[in-house]
């Protein structure tokens, strides 16, 4: 039996990429994170200081592991998300959650690979999609799956950027790789496209300005100023990953449950921005969107509304005014303010005769 093998069975699987190394050598990742937590960088995640030490090594998570067999997955779109900026009317959704939520995917062809992995060379095993505090993309540069690029994402040669990363840990030795090499060069695509500026310097990221933590993790009102940088973008962002040159190499998801669904493609505004609770998970069923609730999409879908220049688009604007959350009310007070300036000072002229409070509310949005 030998790593080939392994390679086979992931690849039976529906892996794409799989590659071997040590949990236990020297873990600089561990230091880098750190000072990514202690500058702030990670903004509203307290989860990431809460786990600190738990994501500081590998071992720290399981002491027995020796090995980590990680293993890729391509969620490549058929078309170029940069496209879609353009169709400012209809709401952007990162190309990796346009299809069925991958999590579940992954970690049960997982618990496959490693139930056989143990089954055939003995040992302990323990696998974890990035639900779990163990960084995967160090890990997986580690182990010969590629390198971590300027904007700190995994990027393989053979596969581009669209990449799904689980691992097996293991508590027996395995022949190691050697890690993936930097091959960036002087290209800095990355690094330009992002709307917000969210590199202070290659190989950093800022949490704070990204654009996907602002339309995920981040649960008030967001920062006014970022806001016309989000576009039409109402769940995370895929810019930085799109213009990669190393794309040109990158291959359509072979998993049918993670290509794009039609009506997560592009959706309407329009249409998004009267969802209900019960109306979003029935359209977001299975997608990673369910994750951020139903409150937190409309917000992104009225500020995207307010930066579509779409005047058609102001009654069901209107209609979030009186919306049961307070943050959904704030967004839909600056996107009529950017469609309708003159419908908006209106409004508030009348809302000021009756209700202060909501004048202020109002203000306060803006």
């Amino acid at each position: 039996m030998t790593p080939d093998d392994i390679r086979k069975r992931a690849r039976a699987l529906g892996f794409d990429a799989c590659g071997f190394a040590s949990a236990a050598d020297a873990w600089p990742a561990g230091a880098r994170l750190a000072q990514f937590v202690e500058a702030g960088r990670h903004g509203d995640m307290a989860w990431m200081e809460e786990t600190l030490e738990r994501r500081a090594h590998p071992t720290a998570m399981w002491p027995e592991a020796k090995s980590a067999v990680v293993v890729g997955m391509t969620y490549g779109p058929a078309t170029d998300p940069l496209e879609g900026l353009s169709r400012r009317s209809n709401g952007l959704i990162s190309a990796y959650a346009r299809g069925d939520d991958y999590h579940g995917l992954i970690k049960g062809r997982l618990k496959n690979l490693g139930g056989w992995i143990k089954a055939k060379f003995g040992g302990e095993v323990k696998v974890f999609v990035d639900t779990a505090p163990l960084m995967e993309k160090p890990l997986a540069e580690r182990a010969g799956l590629g390198w971590q690029g300027k904007h700190t994402n995994l990027v393989s040669r053979e596969l581009g950027s669209w990449l799904f990363l689980g691992s097996v840990l293991t508590s027996i030795n395995l022949p190691l790789e050697a890690p993936g090499e930097d091959a960036c060069g002087t290209c800095r695509a990355c690094l330009d496209i992002c709307p917000t500026s969210a590199f202070p310097a290659p190989y950093q990221l800022d949490a704070r300005r990204c654009i996907s933590y602002l339309t995920i993790e981040h649960e008030g009102p967001v920062d006014a100023a970022l806001r016309p940088a989000l576009g039409n973008r109402i769940y995370g962002c895929d810019d930085c990953l799109a213009v990669c040159p190393w794309n040109k190499f990158a291959v359509r998801a072979r998993e049918m449950g993670l290509r794009a669904r039609p009506e997560l493609d592009e959706p309407a505004l329009a249409e998004l921005a009267g969802l209900d609770d019960e109306g979003f998970r029935r359209l977001f069923r299975k997608s990673a969107v369910t994750r951020i609730g139903r409150d937190r999409l409309v917000r992104n879908v009225l500020y995207a509304a307010g930066n579509s220049g779409d005047p058609s688009l102001v009654p069901v604007v209107e209609a979030r005014l009186a919306d049961a959350n307070p943050v959904v009310r704030g967004a839909a007070v600056w996107a009529l303010k950017r469609l309708a300036p003159a419908r908006a000072a209106v409004l508030r002229a009348t809302v000021a005769e009756t209700d202060p409070a909501v004048v202020a509310e109002w203000d306060q949005a803006l």
